[in-house]
């Protein structure tokens, strides 16, 4: 029986694909972000796309938000009409179980191009370099050298990372800055490089209440409540879910965060709370997801 972690012997072509489906919803959220749009909106039609070209989220939609560099949904019954925040979004689609990361910013106030500037030549700088063996650390620093180069920082404790069959965290760690790793690039990797960009400190915290959980272990409840969470839960296939997914005509709001915190408790999942940068610096964001086949060969499959 096929686990989660191992790849079937179509995964790499589905990561292609996968990659083309994500540029494509990357490029239509992005044309949806503008100036009085519903953030909610925005995030369902970004969800309704993802359906529509036959895949699934691989996680939800992230729409940060100026000094936020990820992890942040609007609490459900809430809502932010786009003014002129620096906005952040990333995206992911499951196309039968690989995955395609991918994220831009956009600037809604004039006033932050020069971030984005920055974090997308660190990506494109990135990508121009990678080869089989070249050293993890060596794209930490060029990621670095290029955003000092625009009088900005990396923040060092954000990173890409690979991905891997219905997952979307996975070894290698992509760094920021240069790490001095010696992992190398392998024939057969498949991953994301994420350069985050800031006119602030370069250190992220969390903060504020998550609304973007993922599964950890089984756990049975004496509530039915709970329980009927659990199972809805499980379909996600280990991949991370929001707040906003869990909630329906039986598990009502009021129930769903009862049997969260539940969750959160016995460790059944986990949450991540949304990611502040440490002095309140505008933050940027680019990513593109990579392949490098058996020969050698490099497929920036976002790009």
């Amino acid at each position: 029986m096929m686990t989660k972690q191992s790849r079937p012997k179509d995964y790499f072509q589905n990561f292609i694909h996968a990659g083309a489906l994500a540029k494509e919803v990357r490029a239509y959220g992005k044309s949806l972000i503008v100036k009085g749009a519903s953030y909610n909106k925005v995030r369902k039609q970004i969800c309704e796309k993802i359906t529509e070209l036959g895949a699934i989220a691989a996680f939800p939609p992230q729409i940060a938000l100026n000094d936020v560099a990820a992890h942040y949904l609007t609490w459900p019954g809430q809502d932010v009409i786009f003014s002129d925040e620096l906005v952040k979004l990333d995206v992911g689609v499951c196309y039968k179980g690989a995955i395609g990361d991918c994220a831009v910013s956009i600037d809604l106030s004039g006033k932050h191009q020069n971030l984005i500037d920055a974090a997308e030549a660190a990506l494109l700088a990135v990508e121009q370099i990678i080869r089989v063996g070249l050293k993890i650390g060596e794209i930490g620093k060029i990621i670095e050298k290029t955003i000092l180069s625009y009088q900005l920082k990396p923040i060092k404790n954000l990173c890409g990372h690979g991905l891997g069959y219905y997952q979307i965290h996975t070894s290698p760690i992509i760094p920021n800055y240069d790490d001095r790793s010696k992992t190398e690039i392998v024939p057969g990797m498949t991953f994301a490089i994420e350069p985050f960009v800031t006119n602030g400190f370069g250190l992220i915290y969390e903060a504020g209440q998550p609304t973007i959980f993922s599964f950890q272990k089984k756990y049975q409840s004496s509530s039915k409540f709970t329980q009927a969470m659990m199972k809805k839960i499980e379909e996600f296939q280990n991949l991370p879910f929001g707040i906003h997914d869990l909630i329906s005509a039986e598990l009502p709001l009021m129930i769903v965060e009862k049997s969260v915190q539940e969750l959160l408790k016995v460790g059944a999942i986990v949450g991540y709370p949304p990611l502040v940068e440490q002095a309140k610096g505008m933050v940027a964001q680019a990513e593109n997801s990579v392949y490098v086949d058996q020969n050698g060969k490099v497929f920036i499959t976002t790009r």
